[in-house]
């Protein structure tokens, strides 16, 4: 049976992975590279707006009204979405938060990361995580293969260690994980893949794509790389905010389908075909 008829059945002992075809050359799996939301951690976006956007602006309260900080966030988010790689996406988007302002960087900067170190403990209840997901990324790096998390590069690096230990993953020995200061591209643009495959020293095409969304994660496929889709967000009934969707978007012209799909448990087979 196939993946998604055995999502469907909700009885998996045994899936049929797609069969890749490889011509001219010998394929070698080094690297899995695994999205974050709606992929390892599952929120209600729209109650997750409604604790966030008044939890961060208590701290930018004495320089910024309220109605006004989320204006300016979600628009310097939006402009880092857009980045070209001259600068990293932190500069970018302290740069645009800042706009019209004479707000200096570095005390904007340390104000966000005030918040995540502290207050954005709050929205972990908002959060849940398939009980699998250490499991599955264990069975992974056992077989000397590299893990990486890349997700979308807009939170800093405490934030996303903080979102990965809601995932159950503190402590993991990731080999890379994209964050708003390591990163100068965001997705789905090809640039953020092409430099995390930089950063961790292989080719996209010794590598896969684990994660939910067609236009954000399986796009990685344009440059060789393998994909599987994930399924498990279809079980939960979220809906993402209008501003999710202006970041994210919808674009899937040119995107070839998934080489794999399936529930997050069935990575380690997809795994499996590509290393024999």
């Amino acid at each position: 049976m196939s993946m998604q008829q055995g999502l469907q059945e909700q009885s998996i002992s045994h899936l049929e992975l797609k069969t890749l075809q490889f011509t001219g050359f010998v394929y070698m799996l080094k690297a899995v590279l695994f999205d974050l939301d709606n992929t390892l951690i599952f929120y209600d976006e729209l109650k997750f707006a409604a604790m966030f956007f008044p939890g961060v602006a208590v701290h930018f309260a004495d320089l910024i009204p309220e109605g006004k900080f989320a204006e300016r966030l979600m628009a310097a988010t939006l402009t880092a979405h857009k980045n070209d790689g001259s600068v990293t996406n932190r500069e970018l988007f302290v740069s645009e938060f800042i706009r019209g302002t004479n707000l200096i960087p570095a005390e904007v900067w340390q104000r966000f990361q005030q918040y995540y170190d502290g207050d954005f403990d709050n929205v972990k209840q908002l959060v849940h995580a398939p009980g699998n997901a250490r499991q599955v990324l264990e069975s992974i790096h056992d077989r000397n293969l590299k893990v990486v998390i890349a997700t979308n590069p807009i939170l800093p690096f405490n934030a996303q260690l903080k979102r990965l230990s809601w995932a159950g993953l503190d402590g993991f020995p990731f080999d890379l994980v994209t964050h708003i200061e390591n990163m100068s591209f965001c997705k789905p643009q090809l640039g953020y893949y092409r430099q995390v495959c930089d950063l961790i020293g292989e080719k996209p095409e010794n590598c896969l794509m684990v994660g939910d969304d067609p236009a954000n994660d399986m796009v990685v496929a344009k440059i060789g790389m393998k994909t599987f889709q994930t399924v498990d967000s279809l079980k939960h009934s979220e809906k993402p905010l209008e501003f999710s969707k202006q970041v994210i978007g919808n674009d899937t012209d040119g995107i070839p389908p998934a080489d794999f799909e399936g529930p997050l448990a069935c990575v380690t087979e997809a795994v499996e075909s590509l290393l024999y």
